[in-house]
């Protein structure tokens, strides 16, 4: 079945979701886990646009600019780290084989990489259900890992937030 599983994750509520599917059927095949994170400067925790505008808009020279995007940078793979370590300590408590590993780069292509290197037989990953424009403008890393990945892909859904915009009426009817 699978010895080695790839555990794609993020420290968002759906990195956890995909950490604890991973871990029980790692639990279950008696598989060992590699945890990833791949991070980018395109990573939504590395771009918060308000913060960057401010500091920019206020930055007495382009030096102070510079050091405090390497200073955002630092952080944002130092809590990864953290992250990492908390989530591999807990397979390791369950009885799971566990590592981790931060890469940096393109997620779809590192996702992918780093299962072929690491001779994976399966990768964990989540997915936040974006389609149509959305999917287009975002990118969908799980839907690169399914058509480029080199062994089987296990896809955790997100939640999908369905708004309902049907109005609510009130009928009589009449009794006789």
């Amino acid at each position: 079945m699978f010895r080695k599983i790839l555990v794609a994750v993020n420290n968002t509520e759906i990195g956890r979701q995909v950490f604890e599917q991973a871990l029980c059927l790692a639990t279950l095949t008696n598989a060992e886990l590699m945890l990833l994170q791949v991070i980018s400067p395109f990573n939504d925790d590395y771009q918060n646009t308000s913060e960057m505008e401010t500091h920019s808009r206020y930055a007495s020279s382009q030096i102070h600019s510079v050091q405090y995007y390497v200073g955002q940078w630092e952080l944002l793979k130092q809590q990864g780290v953290e992250f990492l370590t908390l989530l591999t300590n807990q397979a390791i408590a369950k009885g799971v084989a566990a590592e981790f590993t931060q890469e940096l780069g393109d997620p779809s292509r590192m996702i992918c990489e780093v299962a072929r290197n690491w001779n994976a037989d399966v990768i964990v990953i989540g997915r936040r259900g974006l389609s149509g424009i959305s999917e287009l403008f975002l990118g969908s890393v799980s839907n690169y890992v399914l058509h480029h990945a080199p062994c089987s892909v296990l896809t955790v859904q997100g939640a999908i937030s369905v708004t309902t915009d049907t109005p609510t009426t009130t009928s009589t009817v009449p009794t006789t």
